[in-house]
């Protein structure tokens, strides 16, 4: 097995400069895991699970904590450039850290496209008559000045656009719990609302349909361990954050779902539009439709000032192997790897374009392939875990800061758990699609890599 490391010199002398503060990991880390598949994907979910689909949050919520413990221990125990590939490269060997690598580059110009389009959309709402692909590049645009100006730039636009997701999400949660409870003015309790007509109404199996569709919009709490590596210090970053997980998922997704299905009876809940905005519309809050969709844009646009960081920076990690061109690594003076940046922006735009000449075909096919993505890469994660847990364990027990709880049992759980999701895509018509195509994504990274190492550019020793 080759060995993990933490950044040498010369690597340091390479990396993108430490200019991202603490206050700005924390609010990545809060505002990481709260997308506008929250505050608009929730309402579909709620529709095809019932009350239950608290729940679908809960378990999808409980996979994702222990895959961010899973990573945190090796983040913390060997701080380096390029995070769970990294890891994967050192534990599992040169195909998996190219592979896991790829696939989330791949994921994230995907979540690029689809979000500067999904902003394009929400912006015709005030300001209809333009050609939406103007409004797309307009965003894509924006995004990528902020990302490229500096790192520190990055931080500070995804720390305001965080804040106000977080707080949205504070506000709904205290103004929620007492509509639900009845101290609202002129309010009654509709906590009842829960067990109306059964709390699982729609089945036990709509449940892991429901992890199914919930799991996705988890994906990204683990960018934190990305941006941690450009942070003053790393260690303490993704401890926190790491730590802090928990929390967040409680609270954001599975407590402000719970009150959403207590305020709004299961079946009237709005699958089209924001669930939030009808729920803030029963308390009497104005113009709630208008601040929600704000608020979605705001969302929106947090995405893909991320998806530009995190794509920019695996593209560049995968440099450091040789996996990628090597004019990627090239940095402007203040350090940022502004040819990576431009790269993926470029993607963005031909997935952009292709949304308005190939809709139905090449469009889809950027979006869909990458839908099992993000459970690749945790499966992937977690293998990653119990190979390197065991060997630190053997050689340098005293690395391991933070400790993946049950080890080795919870891991082998968490891993299979994984499996079980995935397999379950079978079972469900929209994600089968879905699943085929990221297996074709996979298999053409897989192939790819044989190729690179055949040629004998791949694997770094």
């Amino acid at each position: 097995m080759q060995e993990a490391h933490e950044l040498t010199p010369e690597q340091h002398a390479d990396a993108p400069r430490t200019t991202l503060r603490q206050r700005h990991v924390r609010m990545i880390a809060l505002g990481g895991i709260v997308g506008a598949s929250l505050f608009v994907g929730s309402g579909a979910v709620i529709h095809t699970v019932g009350p239950a689909a608290i729940l679908s949050y809960a378990i999808g919520g409980l996979l994702v904590i222990l895959v961010m413990r899973m990573l945190g221990e090796m983040a913390t125990a060997q701080p380096t450039l390029g995070s769970f590939m990294e890891y994967a490269r050192t534990a599992l060997g040169g195909w998996a850290g190219y592979t896991i690598g790829w696939l989330y580059w791949y994921f994230w110009v995907g979540v690029v496209a689809f979000e500067g389009v999904a902003g394009a959309k929400l912006l015709l709402l005030w300001i209809p008559g333009v050609p939406q692909w103007v409004f797309s590049l307009v965003l894509l645009m924006l995004l990528t000045a902020t990302n490229l100006v500096s790192t520190r730039s990055f931080g500070e636009t995804e720390f305001w656009l965080a804040s106000v997701k977080v707080a949205t999400i504070v506000v709904f949660l205290l103004t929620g719990t007492l509509f639900a409870l009845g101290l609202w003015p002129d309010g009654e309790m509709t906590v009842g609302n829960v067990a109306r007509d059964g709390f699982a109404s729609q089945g036990v199996a709509a449940i892991l349909h429901g992890v199914v569709l919930v799991i996705f919009a988890y994906v990204g709490t683990e960018i934190v361990t990305i941006a941690a590596a450009e942070s003053d210090d790393p260690v303490r970053s993704v401890t926190k954050a790491t730590a802090s997980t928990v929390w967040r998922v409680i609270i954001f997704y599975v407590g402000s779902v719970t009150l959403l299905v207590m305020i709004t009876p299961w079946d009237q809940v709005p699958t089209q539009t924001s669930p939030y905005a009808a729920a803030f519309g029963k308390m009497g809050i104005p113009a709630a439709t208008t601040v929600i969709n704000v608020v979605v844009l705001t969302a929106v646009l947090s995405v893909l000032n991320s998806g530009l960081y995190t794509a920019s920076r695996m593209l560049f990690a995968l440099q450091r192997n040789n996996w990628a061109p090597r004019w990627v690594a090239d940095r402007s003076r203040k350090g940022v790897p502004w040819k990576a940046i431009l790269a993926c922006t470029s993607v963005g735009y031909v997935a952009v374009a292709m949304s308005y000449v190939a809709p139905d075909t090449i469009f889809d096919f950027i979006i869909n392939s990458a839908g099992a993505v993000g459970l690749f890469v945790y499966a992937i994660i977690a293998g990653s875990q119990l190979r390197m847990r065991s060997r630190l364990e053997r050689e340098s027990p005293e690395l391991l800061r933070l400790r993946m709880w049950g080890y080795p049992y919870l891991s082998w759980i968490t891993l299979a758990a994984i499996l079980v999701v995935v397999s379950s895509m079978l079972l469900v018509p929209d994600a089968r699609s879905q699943l085929y195509l990221s297996v074709v994504s996979l298999a053409a990274i897989l192939a790819t890599y044989l190729l690179v190492r055949r040629l004998g550019s791949g694997q770094r020793a």
